[in-house]
């Protein structure tokens, strides 16, 4: 796969870790759905590694001292529905106060072009960062589709995270969304036919939540 400036690969040993646990099919739903949220935690820090912060005037039990915190309500995270709610509590373990918006898009099984069904964002969400969240980058469609949904309504910093990724999905993004940083904890080998990722670890959303 050719290197895109925009995308992150994580190479981090924990990370390697918590998705050599969350590929096992053995893994059940309850844990399934802790290493999700634990994962886009440790991704979170990395990927809003420059984030704009502001001065703040501190009174520590010695002296005054200005210190700098990110401004109150300048982030949002958005999920692409259903499987990217499983990463919403991870990004708020950082973010406690982030609004979250959320997008609901749904792929064609005949054609595997993504479908967006709904889409409510908090308002001002032009004016924040915005972490946009789904834990598998397959053909990219979906990915694409929830940029340009963010951008149609504003947004001119948006970071996407995802957990699993494929080549083809990677490429998508890239090069549709150059101004979009890409974040993934692993890059797998390929898509079938079918556009699941291999080796993947499923279908994200049904090992979430028990659904088949």
């Amino acid at each position: 796969m050719k290197k895109y400036d925009n995308v992150f690969i994580f190479d981090h040993p924990l990370i390697k870790h918590k998705v050599s646990i969350l590929r096992d099919r053995e893994t059940g739903m309850k844990e399934f759905r802790e290493l999700v949220e634990e994962i886009a935690t440790v991704m979170t820090y990395e990927s809003m590694k420059d984030i704009a912060l502001e001065p703040v005037e501190v009174e520590t039990p010695l002296e005054k001292t200005v210190q700098y915190r990110v401004p109150e309500g300048s982030v949002a995270v958005v999920p692409i529905l259903r499987a990217g709610l499983g990463m919403v509590n991870g990004v708020h373990r950082v973010f406690p106060t982030a609004r979250v918006g959320h997008i609901g898009m749904y792929r064609d099984e005949k054609t595997l072009e993504p479908q967006e069904y709904y889409c409510k964002l908090p308002d001002g969400i032009e004016d924040k960062t915005v972490l946009l969240v789904d834990p598998m980058l397959a053909t990219g469609g979906s990915a694409c589709d929830a940029l340009s949904a963010l951008k149609k309504r504003g947004c001119r910093k948006i970071v996407f995270m995802c957990i699993i990724a494929a080549p083809e999905g990677v490429e998508t993004v890239a090069k549709a969304h150059p101004d979009v940083r890409v974040y993934a904890a692993a890059l797998d080998r390929c898509l079938n036919a079918n556009g699941y990722i291999l080796p993947g670890l499923g279908d994200a959303g049904d090992r979430l939540y028990g659904t088949k």
